[in-house]
């Protein structure tokens, strides 16, 4: 069911505040804090939560720079607050701890594929959404044969153990699929690889972001036929509306000059994907509260 994501109002005085002043990091000495409320980051560090597997969207190797959309997203919206690249700490945020990482002040903002759900809200604030993605499905280039969920009737369709997109595809669209259940993401496509599936389903840039790798440039595409709808937001602790005011502020800016959007290109590039254009041009933030 689709979510009626509010626009925000005008933020007025509250986008000169600084996330760093509330960060774990956050010096408590007052002169230091009183000028980072009035200079964005000032000098101060901010953790952020990102995934380190998912290539084309939040990825990386030992010490490394991370790479992928979240992060670029995420370095364009602190750089909109007045932070520097080089205050910005990164953290790997597994999917289901992200909630616990929040709650204990482990990070103070998770940009990582984080989907708006009314349950995660109950816990931790989001800003956003800065992306809708979709379930979709990932084929073999030469496929011309899955075009939707409904061609998976007879065919094997990977994703990930303890995953729901698999089922949601069987429950809903083809309730003859074989589902083929992997560890990861990166072993689903190395069954499509050698035919021993026929599909691998889960978001749609989170596909697009896997067949953008080096490792299976040109191999692979998305179909393109979004079925669910999935908010990515930003997470923030509990109780952080001024932060996430600032956060709204920052991805409604990127929007509206195309740097989401040039961002999502270039982690996306040499893949056979758009993003659903009907859901993401008018794409409403979340009031803060």
């Amino acid at each position: 069911m689709k979510t009626p994501w509010k626009k925000i109002a005008a933020l007025g005085a509250a986008a000169a505040l600084a996330l760093s002043a509330c960060s774990p990091g956050a010096s408590e000495d007052a002169e230091t804090d009183t000028e980072a409320e009035g200079n964005g980051g000032g000098g101060e560090t901010i953790t952020v939560g990102i995934k380190y597997d998912q290539p084309g969207l939040g990825f990386r190797e030992g010490n490394n720079e991370p790479t992928g959309f979240d992060v670029d997203v995420a370095k364009a919206v602190l750089a909109e607050m007045g932070y520097e690249e080089d205050q910005i700490e990164w953290a790997e945020a597994p999917t289901p701890q992200r909630e616990n990482m929040l709650e204990n002040g482990q990070v103070d903002m998770i940009f990582a594929t984080y989907s708006i759900t009314e349950e995660r809200a109950e816990r931790v604030d989001f800003a956003g959404p800065y992306f809708m993605a979709g379930q979709d499905i990932l084929v073999r280039v030469d496929d011309e044969e899955i075009n939707g969920p409904e061609d998976l009737n007879g065919k094997n369709l990977c994703s990930v153990t303890g995953s729901t997109p698999a089922q949601n595809v069987r429950d809903t669209y083809a309730d003859e699929v074989e589902l083929v259940e992997q560890d990861g993401y990166s072993e689903c496509l190395t069954f499509l690889q050698s035919g021993q599936v026929d599909a691998v389903t889960t978001d749609d840039i989170i596909l697009a972001g896997l067949a953008a790798s080096d490792e299976y440039a040109g191999e692979f595409k998305v179909v393109g036929e979004a079925f669910t709808e999935e908010p990515y937001g930003v997470g923030l602790p509990n109780g952080s509306t001024e932060t996430c005011e600032q956060v709204n502020e920052a991805i409604q800016t990127l929007r509206d000059d195309g740097t989401i959007d040039e961002l999502l290109a270039a982690n996306t590039e040499g893949v056979d994907y758009e993003a659903n254009a009907e859901l993401n041009d008018n794409l409403e933030l979340r009031e803060c509260e």
